[in-house]
């Protein structure tokens, strides 16, 4: 009689053991969305074609893990393992500032080189920080440097690098995701500012 409830018990133990396995951690994914300009330009300041190609970056910067540092040990850099951008930062960031600088009008039209259109300017934008800084008062970085060229004079009409830090509600990455998104803003709003009247 045991020999024939022995397998019965032996496979009712091992799915009670699944059962009390933790749950599996789901990977998150999140996006920067940037909000429009107020309002657009009467005229745009560039008379031409306006390309911006996707934004350059290295090591953790061109990944699409967020990245993270504490504000007690700043020159350490980490990714989380279970929080990531929906696309590259390089195509992200890119894609939300031609949203912006379309909207503000900067220029009677800016596009991405995948539609080969033979612009008239070309700004070209390397991602230096896009981090959530923790701790007791948790904030973001961002860090990107601009350059505009008029490419048939090929000349540099405006070489910037933009940092904003933008205070976070709390050392969640939904918090940090948030700030981001108002220090890109930021940044837009600054670049569009910028761009000389041609």
């Amino acid at each position: 009689m045991t020999r024939i409830y022995a397998p019965i018990v032996a496979v009712l133990v091992l799915l009670l053991a699944a059962c009390a396995q933790p749950p599996v951690t789901q990977d998150a994914f999140y996006r920067i969305q940037v909000a429009p300009p107020p309002a657009a330009l009467e005229k745009p300041k560039l008379s031409g074609t306006l390309e911006v190609p996707r934004f350059s970056a290295d090591g953790l910067m061109a990944g699409r893990p967020i990245v993270f540092s504490e504000a007690a040990d700043p020159l350490r850099v980490s990714a989380y393992h279970y929080h990531f951008w929906l696309e590259p930062p390089g195509t992200m960031l890119r894609d939300e500032m031609v949203g912006y600088l379309r909207a503000a009008g900067v220029a009677r039209s800016v596009v991405t080189p995948e539609l080969r259109v033979d612009p008239d300017f070309v700004l070209i934008a390397k991602i230096k920080r896009v981090e959530q800084v923790r701790g007791s008062t948790p904030k973001v970085v961002v860090v990107l440097e601009v350059a505009l060229n008029a490419r048939r004079e090929d000349r540099l009409l405006l070489l910037k690098t933009y940092q904003v830090e933008k205070a976070a509600a709390d050392n969640t990455v939904g918090a940090a995701v948030e700030a981001l998104n108002g220090a890109m803003a930021a940044i837009c709003a600054g670049l569009a500012s910028d761009i000389p009247a041609l």
